[in-house]
């Protein structure tokens, strides 16, 4: 089948710049709304669908895990003393939230601002980097207290005052540490309302 002739040169280049300098042009407030069924067309991933919030929180999890692996179990035979190894995974714990999970939690996002309702200091810039270590050590204070409380009980309970009934491993430690992360952050929420959600 063959084209149909345009009359014309000066036409049919001007149809096809008109076309670019549409596309060119384009951004949020000119482009025509998509609806979630279309999008979700064009979107590849796994067959195993996950709820968005399901896949910020495993993020989380993983990377307080993944830390506690590397330093509490990796330094805990070189640094003796236990505040040391508190110290430098308190450290350790704001930079990988800092530089790779929130990163990674923006990354994941459907629309932009979604994953700051899982993150507890949300400015960006070099501000976020001491903030996200001094809440770091404010969360692994937190764990820390509970670990106690909950090995005190349970040696209370058994009369074996000399053993550590629950040690510390990535896995629980992960979740002890995304529960009270949570928690802080809905407190945040509960306090500051959608305005402490963007400043803070």
């Amino acid at each position: 089948m063959q084209k149909p002739e345009v009359t014309k040169e000066s036409e049919y280049y001007k149809l096809h710049t008109e076309a670019v300098k549409a596309l060119a042009e384009a951004d949020e407030s000119n482009s025509p709304e998509v609806s979630e069924e279309e999008l979700r067309k064009y979107r590849s991933g796994p067959k195993l669908k996950m709820a968005d919030w399901v896949k910020l929180l495993l993020v989380k999890w993983w990377f307080a895990g993944a830390v506690c692996f590397f330093f509490l179990w990796g330094l805990g035979g070189y640094l003796a003393d236990l505040l040391d190894t508190l110290v430098v995974t308190g450290i350790a714990l704001g930079v990988v939230t800092d530089i790779l999970t929130n990163n990674a939690l923006r990354f994941l996002e459907r629309t932009k601002g979604a994953a700051d309702e899982y993150i507890m200091v949300t400015v960006r810039g070099y501000a976020s980097f001491p903030l996200n270590i001094l809440y770091a050590f404010v969360v692994l204070f937190l764990v820390y207290c509970l670990y106690n409380i909950i090995n005190l009980a349970i040696v209370t309970i058994t009369g074996a005052a000399d053993t550590v009934p629950l040690g510390v491993e990535p896995i629980l430690f992960g979740l002890f540490y995304l529960g009270f992360d949570l928690l802080l952050i809905r407190l945040k929420h509960l306090l500051f309302g959608k305005t402490g959600k963007k400043k803070a």
